[in-house]
């Protein structure tokens, strides 16, 4: 598994950003057979998140993934709920952009984490919302998994730590 996306650092003391995105709910209920309820699903080739609820059913979310190269598959595990993330580049993303800070404060319409981030095993990918909610359904990140900001935080709501993650291509 190839992790890129994000060491993170966490601040949650800033309140919900003004500039939430308006775009209307994207989640719809579908069927969706082959996994256990409770267990998140990304089908990267659809750009699709899928949160199995029932048996046979599922929630379905838009998404953005991996841009070529930085896309990953396998199956990890939420390790971490955090609203209003901040986030700090890591290496990679440093190297192809100098000029960002060492830090992006939550809250921040500069801060690519939007409104909520699930930190995944090993430390360098989430699940997280964005401040540019037109990359959703595109092959746009480092690794991590984007979610328009309503999307994330309803799914954030669902999800405890230790919920099942398969990422597929």
């Amino acid at each position: 598994m190839r992790k890129v996306c994000l060491p993170l650092a966490f601040a949650t003391a800033f309140a919900v950003p003004a500039f939430i995105s308006t775009v209307a709910d994207a989640r719809e209920t579908v069927r969706f057979d082959g996994y256990r309820p409770g267990t998140i699903v990304v089908r990267t080739s659809e750009r699709r998140l899928y949160l199995v609820v029932d048996d046979g059913l599922a929630l379905r979310y838009p998404v953005g993934v991996g841009k070529k190269g930085k896309a990953w598959a396998g199956t990890a595990y939420i390790d971490g709920k955090h609203r209003n993330p901040a986030w700090a580049p890591p290496p990679e993303v440093r190297r192809d952009k100098p000029s960002l800070p060492g830090v992006i404060p939550g809250g921040s319409p500069r801060n690519p984490m939007g409104v909520a981030a699930l930190t995944l095993t090993g430390g360098e990918y989430a699940i997280h919302g964005t401040n540019a909610p037109s990359s959703i359904g595109g092959f746009v990140s480092y690794g991590c998994i984007r979610m328009h900001n309503q999307d994330i935080s309803d799914l954030y709501n669902r999800v405890d730590v230790g919920t099942r993650v398969v990422v597929t291509r």
